[in-house]
């Protein structure tokens, strides 16, 4: 379940030899849409791998790695980063289901809009007319006018 994708990473010090091209390391890539279709305590464990992987990359690079491992570090980050998203959009899109509904939401779940848009009247509450005006529109109809063209 894990796609590989091959990087070139210098073995050399910093100028380039054209003699000797550089070797190619192999570094492991979650896709996403790989990682949705695992359940939530096997991205939890992929989760904690990652991280476990990444502090021993950084302890290698301030002790003096070799290159392959500090180009890995990169790729191990934005595979902590597809997990946590994948975890998460997951998460959220349960509880949408769950609150789906329901009279009220937690406010991530609802929409953003804007400040004003939020508290304005809903279209029912704009309809709404008192008893008086009720009255005062029954007795008083709009006035008709024949308008001379």
């Amino acid at each position: 379940s894990e796609m590989c994708i091959r990087d070139r990473v210098s073995t050399q010090s910093t100028e380039t030899n054209f003699l000797n091209p550089p070797e190619f390391v192999i570094f492991f890539v979650f896709k996403a849409h790989q990682l949705r279709t695992e359940k939530k305590g096997a991205l939890v464990a992929k989760l904690t791998e990652l991280r476990d992987e990444l502090s021993q990359l950084r302890v290698a690079k301030v002790t003096g790695g070799a290159p392959s491992k500090l180009a890995k570090i990169k790729v191990v980050r934005k595979s902590i980063a597809r997990v946590l998203t994948v975890i998460n959009q997951t998460q959220k899109e349960k509880l949408r289901k769950f609150y789906r509904g329901k009279k009220y939401k937690p406010l991530d779940l609802r929409p953003k809009k804007t400040r004003a848009l939020r508290r304005a009247l809903t279209p029912s509450e704009k309809k709404r007319v008192t008893l008086r005006q009720q009255k005062k529109l029954a007795h008083f109809p709009a006035r008709k006018y024949a308008v001379k063209a």
